[in-house]
């Protein structure tokens, strides 16, 4: 006897924004395999597309309306959720045909609407998902969110408002979820959340239990446990609070990269006043440089903001001053934008255009030569590479302790023959550039 199955509903995902918004496109679409549903890599193939959507600043929300508009013109049932969610009543005034609206986080309203537009075909044969979820990532590294929302009440930001308070995950889930993804061939784990650092103030530093084990919710705590698993541990979105003093002593101990990411905005005090910063603390260059004193290879990354209400000329020198002193390896820059519903929108010191654009400059050329400098000095040395990509002709790519995937360099290999994306492989390093590295298999 033959057996005949239906064809399941295939479901289509445009994942905009952070990686933060890619961990839930990830837990959606986990979600709709394990009811049976198939995944579609084009319109054509579709029967529903979800747009998770970003809704952070001006320049985002006009990506994800395009996004919308383009689904709609080449697809036509289109369900919106992520951040832009909160303006549903703007997006379906531009585009009535649409057939849901959600908010962040909201996974299982887009999953019934999902099942409303394309109702599944349950059967055994289909509703089967991998141990670890579907994932968005290739399989050799993954981001693991640890909690959602923040409690800071920046000037110029309106994640609380879009994503709510903090509400962090308790440890023994979140390492069930880890231990899952080591298991199916994760190589590194990302560890990302609004305010990394700030893990488990919300739960008072709750114990749960995972195997008979105590797990306090504390970041250090946590970290730790991570650390045990055999993959590499990065660590993003670090608030400079004393207690990340602790992480350095796990770098120390090999458990974690050494690796920070630090939105640190800006260095001016007063800018950083006016921007309503957490841990805006004089002595952030002495624990920087405390810091390197016990892990000498430790990277920092950053992100900063010019032309923020009120920046000065002084400020701003004080800024690029302040980077030659810390010395970040990696730093994005962005031109202050205002953000409908920011604190920061009704600041006197409105910052001209053009000025915004020659800060920007000057600081992209700054931090420039010290990413250079800093990649020279990496030149004739070992280094451990996890390879993301490989060439027929015996090329590959892959990115050291020191870099996270897409906002950070990569190293390029040379004969490098033998060789498969998720190995991690002992380069010697020849070359670099103000963004890369260059070298060979050991």
């Amino acid at each position: 006897m033959t057996l005949t199955l239906d064809t399941a509903p295939r479901v289509g995902m445009v994942s905009l924004g952070c990686p933060k918004a890619l961990v839930d496109s990830e837990r959606i679409l986990t979600q709709l395999r394990a009811d049976g549903y198939a995944l579609s890599a084009d319109y054509a193939g579709a029967d529903v597309v979800i747009v998770n959507t970003c809704g952070f600043l001006d320049s985002a929300k006009a990506e994800s309306l395009d996004a919308i508009g383009e689904a709609m013109a080449e697809n036509g049932q289109v369900i919106v959720t992520g951040c832009l969610g909160h303006e549903a009543d703007a997006i379906r005034a531009r585009f009535p045909a649409i057939l849901a609206v959600t908010g962040p986080q909201q996974y299982e309203a887009v999953v019934d609407a999902v099942r409303l537009a394309a109702p599944p075909v349950k059967s055994a044969y289909l509703d089967l998902i991998p141990d670890a979820g579907l994932k968005l990532t290739p399989r050799h590294y993954s981001y693991l969110k640890i909690s959602e929302g923040c409690d800071h009440r920046c000037a110029f930001c309106i994640i609380p408002s879009l994503r709510g308070d903090l509400a962090s995950r308790p440890p023994a889930a979140i390492l069930r979820e880890a231990e899952a993804l080591v298991r199916n061939g994760s190589k590194e784990l990302l560890v990302i959340a609004q305010d990394t650092s700030a893990y488990g103030v919300d739960l008072r530093h709750a114990v749960s239990t995972l195997g008979g084990r105590p797990l306090r919710a504390h970041i250090t705590d946590l970290s730790r446990e991570l650390g045990l698993l055999g993959a590499w541990v990065r660590l993003h979105y670090i608030y400079p609070y004393p207690h990340v003093d602790q992480l350095i002593g796990l770098m120390s101990e090999g458990l974690l990269l050494p690796y920070l990411d630090i939105p640190f905005q800006h260095a001016s005090p007063t800018v950083l006043r006016a921007m309503r910063r957490p841990a805006n603390d004089s002595k952030v260059l002495d624990r920087i440089h405390k810091w390197r004193a016990e892990v000498p290879d430790l990277a920092l990354r950053s992100t900063f903001v010019v032309g923020f209400p009120g920046e000065t000329e002084a400020d701003f020198q004080y800024l690029i001053d302040w980077l030659g002193h810390a010395q970040i390896d990696r730093a994005g820059c962005f031109k202050y934008e205002a953000v409908a519903g920011a604190a920061a929108n009704a600041l006197p010191g409105a910052v001209p255009e053009d000025v915004k654009e020659s800060r920007w400059h000057r600081f992209m050329a700054a931090q420039s030569a010290i990413s250079e400098e800093r990649l020279a000095a990496k030149v004739g040395r070992d280094l451990d590479v996890l390879i993301d990509a490989v060439d027929e002709d015996g090329g590959a790519s892959g990115r050291s302790k020191y870099d996270a995937p897409e906002i950070d360099g990569e190293v390029h290999l040379r004969d490098a023959g033998g060789i498969s994306v998720g190995d991690i492989v002992r380069v010697r390093i020849e070359e670099s550039d103000e963004a890369d590295l260059f070298g060979v298999p050991v």
